[in-house]
């Protein structure tokens, strides 16, 4: 049977050459990282050549008409302070704020955009709203975790209504980048390393924080990003340098993007790395050919902070104008920050060097999106109804999406859950009594979040067990050096029935510009671990952290790790909750973790190559001196019940290429002694393709909840979608062959059949 191809992306060759800066993507199309050559181009171009222009609404074309050509260039600027905005309201020339916050201000400034200009076109104000506007949820990284989409979509129900209600319009989330490194500190902001379950995630957010309409109000639009691989920065330092293939850049970072686009999503933030040469900002082929053409992308494109300015520093731009010039072209249609479009954009068009055309598409898509969200209509936010406090209900959604995020890594005994009955508990750490530091990155930035400090650890603790006598001894700060407070809490685990270990990572230490060459325990807490483990009493060990860690010693001589990751403001409760036993925790992990930083990249769904790893052969493709794979494989985590999975069925053996579908399906059983919560996971490998393909894909999940010795069946239905995979002139394939099914609790699930495709 021929193999089903559709295509993926137009190629670039016949755009270029209507295009201002030809050259940047012509050169990639003859390097063969765009598709087929020029000369086979145009009808490829042609095919998406009709999804470029926004869908037309009355309101918007009647202002286009009026406006001025500064009018028109106003609307495409963006800035972040309201210094800022006053001055460039005073010329009329402004189409929105980020990163002011209050109802009162954002009002003023509204005031002066709808009542004090020529045409009262009202701003849009966004903000950073990643994880919670007030009221903050654990980190993304967390939330996948949960492996139940749901979560993302409680996380931006809630904080939709209190951004929205306190005068935020546009969100910039959800931030679904893949990414295989855990030294890059935005790995906090995303789901993880591996597409599908980003995508789920990716797509629940924009649905909740949008709804079926998002000039509601208790909604916002949402912004995907960032466009795009930002996640495959070299060395996982921030900003840094992406090199990618085209097969890779569309089976590994685009799938979520491309789903968001098919749910609705509102605009879309370019990244701010480059793409096989060319930076996100000045790179038509990506904004221009993928988003806007071949998957008809009807929103705005967003620059980050400052990315337009940032290509003079690339090298793609000379100057402003330059940077101008290779943008607009390409797709970014607001300016964040710097002013290259406010600048230049008048004189770009008198030299030609962009088009009206050009111009009048960007200020289209940025006022449909003002229309979308009511801003005509309801400009002003009620101050009376700011929130500036979490509410019970809140709180209590955050308590149970944090617990319901946490992974089990290790239960030797078990240790876990503690008793009630316990007479005392020493908790130990430095971060057993932090407060911001449980919110993790990105959190505080909405009113009254700043003032609303998190649930301590210690605090959750004595919460759960009034009756304990409950102790705090920091031992250590999170990175310095000094031991002198090890005899003190080694003092303390001897006192005390059980100690908690809190250790992990400041807030800081993970997000944006916070890239960490050493994963392992940050300064002197490990020794720390030691120092409690050389007591000989009993002890747990949580994690807080925003990143994979490498923790092969702790792995090795604690009894048990609790993995909270940044859990939130009700963290110190959640945390409590699972230590003793509230709460049964059913997370799985949504990234490996490696066994040491020389390790990376470590992940499951890697290609394979002529000599996989073989302790018994030296000419196989591993390390002399460390085991081969991850200390915790993606997917893993432990619950206080066991499980097992079987009777794995399909409901035939052959998937039609075209149209067709298979039905997978197993048993889960509970056959331990509690109730608990399991993830059956379904991996997918072709063994045999015309391109090398994963040793393994996850292409469904399922969370269920089953009482001790009860059963469950759950079902996957997989169709052609679910076995193709872009080739390197980005057509989809559906290749005639054999597939594998695994289906287990983990990405090393070892349940397996097969089925052909043709």
């Amino acid at each position: 049977m021929s193999q089903q191809d559709r295509p993926g992306t137009s190629a670039a060759g016949g755009v270029n050459r209507r295009r201002v800066l030809a050259g940047l993507a012509g050169g990639m199309a003859s390097a063969g990282l765009l598709g087929p050559p020029a000369a086979d181009a145009a009808e490829a171009v042609e095919s998406v050549g009709t999804g470029q222009t926004p869908e037309r609404d009355r309101r918007v074309e009647a202002l286009l008409a009026k406006m001025t050509l500064a009018e028109k260039i106003g609307q495409l600027q963006l800035v972040g302070d309201e210094t800022a905005a006053r001055a460039a309201l005073d010329g009329g020339r402004l189409g929105g704020v980020f990163s002011v916050v209050g109802a009162a201000k954002l009002n003023a400034l509204q005031r002066i955009a709808v009542e004090r200009t020529r045409l009262g076109i009202p701003l849009i104000f966004g903000l950073d709203v990643i994880h919670g506007y007030t009221t903050n949820f654990p980190i993304p990284l967390a939330q996948g975790a949960s492996f139940d989409p749901a979560v993302a979509g409680t996380d931006a129900a809630v904080s939709a209504k209190e951004a929205r209600t306190s005068g935020i319009h546009w969100t910039y989330a959800p931030m679904m980048d893949v990414t295989h490194e855990p030294r890059w500190g935005r790995i906090a902001e995303g789901y993880g390393e591996d597409p599908y379950l980003a995508t789920q995630f990716a797509v629940a957010k924009v649905r909740a924080y949008q709804g079926n309409d998002y000039s509601a109000p208790d909604r916002v639009a949402a912004c995907a990003k960032h466009f795009v691989a930002y996640g495959g920065a070299e060395g996982g330092r921030d900003y840094n340098t992406v090199d990618v293939s085209l097969q890779r850049l569309h089976n590994l970072y685009l799938p979520p993007f491309k789903a968001c686009v098919e749910a609705g999503v509102a605009t879309v933030m370019a990244s701010f790395n480059t793409i096989s040469g060319v930076p996100a900002h000045g790179n038509g082929h990506v904004l221009h050919d993928v988003l806007k053409g071949a998957y008809g992308f009807r929103g705005f494109v967003v620059s980050d902070y400052t990315g337009i300015e940032e290509l003079i520093l690339h090298g793609l731009a000379g100057d402003g104008a330059d940077a101008a010039a290779a943008a607009l072209p390409a797709g970014v249609d607001m300016e964040m920050v710097s002013t290259n479009y406010a600048r230049f954009a008048e004189r770009l068009l008198a030299e030609r060097r962009i088009t009206r055309d050009q111009l009048d598409d960007a200020v289209r898509r940025i006022l449909l999106v003002k229309v979308r969200l009511g801003l005509f209509e309801r400009p002003y936010a009620d101050e009376t109804a700011e929130v500036k406090a979490p509410s019970p209900a809140a709180l209590a959604a955050s308590r149970q999406a944090a617990a319901r995020c946490m992974v089990l890594l290790k239960n030797d005994g078990p240790v876990l859950p503690l008793a009630k009955t316990v007479g005392s508990v020493a908790v130990v750490g430095p971060l057993g009594a932090a407060t911001y530091d449980l919110n993790g990155t990105w959190a505080g930035l909405g009113t009254g979040a700043g003032t609303t400090p998190p649930v301590t650890v210690v605090d959750g603790i004595k919460a759960a067990v009034p009756g304990a006598s409950v102790s705090y001894t920091p031992g250590c700060t999170v990175d310095g050096t000094d031991t002198g407070g090890f005899a003190a809490a080694r003092q303390a685990a001897r006192a005390a029935d059980v100690t908690v270990v809190v250790v992990g990572e400041t807030a800081a230490m993970s997000g944006e510009a916070a890239a960490r060459s050493d994963i392992d325990l940050p300064g002197v807490q490990q020794q720390l671990v030691a120092a409690i483990a050389e007591t000989g009493k009993p002890f747990v060990v949580v994690l807080v952290n925003g990143r994979p860690l490498t923790i092969p010693y702790l792995h090795e001589n604690a009894p048990a790790i609790l993995e909270a990751w940044a859990p939130g403001v009700q963290g110190g409760h959640a945390i409590a909750d699972v230590l003793f036993g509230v709460v049964n925790p059913g997370g799985k992990l949504p990234v490996s973790f490696p066994r040491a930083v020389g390790q990376i990249p470590v992940y499951y769904n890697h290609e394979n190559t002529g000599r996989p790893a073989d302790p018994a052969n030296k000419y196989t493709s591993k390390y002399l001196d460390l085991a081969s794979g991850p200390l915790y494989e993606f997917g893993h985590g432990l619950s206080y019940t066991t499980f097992r999975v079987d009777d794995l069925r399909l409901s035939g053996t052959r998937l039609p290429a075209r149209g067709g579908r298979l039905e997978v399906g197993a048993t889960v059983t509970n056959t331990g002694g509690r109730a608990g919560d399991e993830v059956v996971q379904l991996y997918l490998r072709d063994p045999v393709a015309s391109m090398v393909q994963p040793v393994r894909r996850l292409r469904g999940f399922r969370r269920v909840t089953l009482a001790a010795g009860a059963s469950t069946t759950v079902s996957f239905t997989l169709t052609p979608d679910d076995v193709g995979f872009y080739d390197n002139t980005a057509r989809f394939r559906v290749e005639p062959g054999k597939i594998e099914v695994y289906v287990g609790t983990s990405s090393a699930a070892t349940l397996s059949a097969s089925f052909t495709v043709g």
